[in-house]
């Protein structure tokens, strides 16, 4: 015997959550194909320390040798492009690093760069 669709208790809800899903789809459809920068799929984090600071960006489905890194000691600009997404990020740096100590590694969709910190404030002789 066939149970019928009618009788399940929780039917309600999930027409409605599928409801609320189609709506989301729809509102996601309406972006322009060329938008880029970081979405909630993205989290970036700055970590510092006495010594460095490191720069930990999530690139999910991106891969390695579409990644490029600049940075200028103020702010850090990361871009990146998968065959559905651009990203395209700048992060103002907590402190002044120098970009040339500049390392990154990128793994599993993780990128991380560390720069080493340069002295805030500088000593001047008065003559």
């Amino acid at each position: 015997m066939r149970r019928d669709d009618r009788d399940d208790p929780f039917d309600d809800i999930f027409r409605e959550i599928e409801r609320m899903m189609d709506d989301m789809m729809d509102g996601a459809a309406g972006l322009e194909d060329d938008q880029t920068g970081f979405g909630t799929d993205t989290h970036v984090d700055v970590h510092e320390t006495d010594d460095e600071l490191r720069v930990i960006a999530d690139l999910p489905g991106v891969e390695k040798d579409d990644i490029s890194v600049q940075c200028d000691g103020e702010t850090v600009t990361i871009s990146a492009h998968s065959d559905a997404r651009e990203y395209d990020e700048r992060v103002s740096l907590p402190g002044t690093v120098d970009p040339r100590s500049g390392s990154a590694s990128y793994n599993n969709g993780i990128l991380e760069i560390t720069f080493e910190r340069t002295g805030d404030a500088t000593n001047i002789d008065v003559a």
